[in-house]
């Protein structure tokens, strides 16, 4: 079956203490090839932990994840991950640093020179390849980890917080990006994110999870993200549906939070 496919998936972290925390309980989901899915939820309701274990990062005590037919059993190149802090070599160039995953394989520079010099035009920052990465503000910084990631030619990019670190302007510059790489490349990608803003502009499905065990409470099926592929994103944020939807999500959220409030004032 292509796609990727999360089946009734649990994670269980024992403690040093004998107690235990059920950080995921029975979390199913696919996603055919191509798809954007954005993942929103309160603290500790497990978007991190889902995302590495599809990364390959954490065995699920539960469940298993797929991709095109096969098992997950750790991490593989076909799984991209994009990092809140770009994760990148700061004494190596730009280039060195998008050309790193193709030169690991063994690639020559006439394999992969001609893809890492297109993506990194893509991306913005053609002029700025020879400069070294602790010369770029963290915007550019990010879009080097793009870059880097989609170099690898990943079936699956997943994302966790990745613009979460940026300021407003910056940011919303780079949610047009990712929305511009998306619709390039085909590429299936899930990203993580704390903005219900994001969420629904960077999300066609929407997962909101519940904590607690983790799980998911609900999903949408949203019209933000293709609208935003060849519109400005101030412009999609006037739809008329998007105020309706934030705020629904919104309360959805805040009801959660109260829970959690509540159970631990309780305890």
């Amino acid at each position: 079956m292509s796609g990727l496919g999360i089946e009734n998936i649990s994670m269980r972290f024992d403690l040093p203490n004998g107690s235990s925390v059920q950080a995921l309980k029975d979390v199913s989901l696919h996603l055919e090839p191509g798809e954007l899915m954005s993942v929103l939820g309160p603290s500790g309701c497990g978007k991190t932990t889902l995302l590495n274990i599809v990364a390959g990062f954490l065995a699920p005590t539960e469940g298993q994840v797929t991709l095109n037919g096969h098992t997950v059993t750790g991490p593989d190149a076909e799984r991209g991950m994009v990092f809140q802090q770009g994760a990148l070599f700061e004494w190596m160039s730009v280039r060195d640093n998008v050309s790193f995953g193709p030169r690991m394989k063994g690639q020559s520079n006439s394999e992969y020179g001609a893809n890492v010099d297109h993506l990194l035009d893509i991306v913005g920052l053609g002029d700025f390849k020879d400069k070294a990465i602790y010369e770029l503000s963290g915007g550019m910084q990010q879009r080097v980890a793009l870059a880097r990631c989609l170099a690898n030619d990943p079936d699956v990019i997943l994302m966790d917080e990745p613009l979460g670190a940026l300021d407003a302007l910056t940011r919303e510059k780079m949610q047009s990006l990712v929305l511009k790489l998306w619709k390039e490349t085909g590429k299936t990608i899930i990203l993580i994110t704390h903005s219900v803003e994001e969420a629904l502009l960077l999300g066609e499905r929407l997962l909101v999870m519940a904590p607690r065990p983790g799980r998911i409470h609900k999903e949408y099926r949203l019209p933000f993200a293709d609208l935003g592929v060849d519109a400005d994103l101030r412009e999609v944020k006037k739809h008329p549906d998007y105020a309706k939807t934030r705020e629904e999500i919104l309360g959805m959220i805040w009801d959660m939070e109260e829970e959690i409030m509540g159970r631990t004032e309780d305890a």
